[in-house]
């Protein structure tokens, strides 16, 4: 089989080199000029909006300096870091999902950086408060708007052609292929496919002199197909076990003035964050990282820590009134202590308050119910507005847990989930939490059926792979403030 027709782009050679001199001016131009746009949106709202205050305020025009002075600051902290972050890559501008939530975090930290320069250099006091909330708001919505216009223009020249993050030639059989293709959908991604050259399928019976023939007749067609076409990378969409097969391409196409890539192979598709990893002369495909970094491990603690004891000394009048209401509703302990399974499945006592008759800690824990019999009357209002979990602040200062993190199971509820679900024990890769990803979005309560269990597993490893002191911020806020954090509280 030859190309098929519909990954072409153009049928004549000229036509291609022209498309693909546009599409490397357009990727090497595109994070220089979106930079420069970021800088001039940014100098221009804090021009705008600080001669507009003045004027509203005060009748009068003001120092035009003095807001290009702010928006240069402003700008230099946003688009350096932008740049520094690789944002300004063309690949990033084909979906406009991520823009938003990434913008207005590095806009808050720029905001935060001017005031705190304005403070150590004594020039914040020459800046009303009400220029620098509406320089915020107004460049904050600038900088939005801006990126999803340039998404929806950077969608449209790709599916017009005029526009790639890769131009790239495919080598594989026709499901290898076919199956690249409906896995990754290149488009979406900026990546056009120029071509592709599927492989005879050889018997298996056949000898190794027919094998390697026929794989040398798909070659030389495929490099006269690359020459012509002028990619910018070749996929080998081949079984990394065919060592022998990928060697022989490999060396085929080194002839080539293009990249040389060994597509991904099955096992990778259960893995998001695979990277080449070297370690000196030592290469290693990195399938996983660790949960946290030491330095990501160390800013957890520090918030945990301060935020905890600054928590429990505001707290402390609230501890006293529900030990009193709990001794005086029933018998027992003011306090319940379980086992649980914390950071690397490693067991501690967890600290509640009682909100039961019972003390259940064996080998068998039933899981509490709606209008379960075993409740008190003061431990069913407890549970509803989550104050029975308070006391685990101790346990975030001893360690054993952080203040946001997957929430722990009874040790019996463990080991059966385990069972169930592969990835569950992927949980304990991190300290358990008060609160988590899973309960704000409403997946708490008793788990009857395995969808339940499947969706807070699900929920709490998106937490480990996306964990940022920002999220674990937005976690404490909407745990205290959002009616889904209370759903199924009982």
């Amino acid at each position: 089989m030859n190309t098929l027709p519909s990954y072409t782009l153009a049928s004549r050679p000229e036509t291609h080199r022209l498309l693909r001199s546009w599409a490397v001016a357009a990727r090497g131009t595109f994070p220089i000029g979106f930079f420069l746009l970021d800088v001039a949106l940014i100098v221009a709202t804090a021009c705008g909006t600080g001669m507009a205050y003045i004027l509203a305020a005060y009748g009068e025009r003001g120092d035009i300096a003095e807001f290009v002075q702010v928006g240069v600051l402003a700008a230099s902290i946003f688009a350096i870091s932008n740049a520094y972050r690789g944002e300004y890559r063309l690949p990033n501008f084909f979906t406009f999902k991520p823009h938003a939530r990434r913008t207005f975090q590095l806009w808050n930290v720029t905001l935060i950086c001017l005031l705190g320069l304005g403070f150590l250099t004594q020039l914040s006091a020459a800046y009303s408060r009400g220029f620098i909330v509406l320089f915020y708001l107004v460049t904050l919505a600038g900088l939005i708007v801006e990126r999803l216009v340039i998404v929806r223009v950077a969608t449209r020249a790709r599916a017009a052609g005029l526009i790639a993050a890769q131009r790239i030639f495919l080598i594989g059989t026709g499901a290898q292929v076919g199956g690249f293709i409906n896995r990754y959908e290149p488009w979406a991604l900026g990546i056009t496919i120029v071509g592709c050259r599927f492989l005879v399928p050889v018997a298996a019976t056949a000898s190794a002199e027919v094998r390697r023939a026929a794989l040398d007749r798909d070659l030389a067609e495929a490099i006269a197909r690359v020459r012509s076409l002028e990619p910018d990378a070749i996929y080998l969409l081949l079984p990394w076990s065919a060592t022998e097969t990928v060697a022989r391409c490999a060396e085929a196409f080194l002839a080539l003035p293009v990249e040389i890539h060994l597509g991904p192979e099955q096992i990778l598709h259960k893995f998001e964050n695979v990277e080449l990893s070297k370690l000196g002369p030592l290469a290693s495909l990195q399938l996983t990282r660790l949960p946290l970094s030491a330095f990501e491990v160390l800013k957890k603690r520090l918030f945990d820590l301060v935020f905890a004891a600054l928590a429990l000394l505001a707290l402390t009048p609230l501890f006293i009134v529900v030990a009193a209401l709990i001794k005086l509703d029933s018998t027992g302990p003011v306090f319940f202590l379980q086992r649980r399974y914390g950071f690397n499945q490693q067991p501690f006592r967890i600290f509640k308050f009682r909100t039961m008759r019972t003390l259940d800690d064996g080998a068998v824990v039933p899981q509490a119910t709606r209008d379960d019999p075993r409740l008190t009357r003061i431990g069913r209002w407890l549970r509803r507005w989550n104050i029975d979990e308070i006391p685990q602040l101790f346990n975030v200062l001893i360690g054993d847990m952080s203040l946001v993190g997957p929430r722990p199971h009874a040790l019996s509820h463990d080991r059966e989930y385990e069972r169930r679900i592969s990835l569950y024990a992927r949980r304990h890769n991190v300290k358990p939490g008060i609160t988590g990803w899973a309960q704000i979005n409403g997946f708490r309560g008793a788990i009857d059926s395995e969808d339940k269990i499947r969706k807070r597993v699900e929920y709490d490893l998106f937490y480990i792979d996306n964990w940022s002191l920002w999220l674990d911020l937005q976690i404490i806020v909407r745990t205290a403030l959002s009616p889904t954090a209370y759903r199924n509280a009982y």
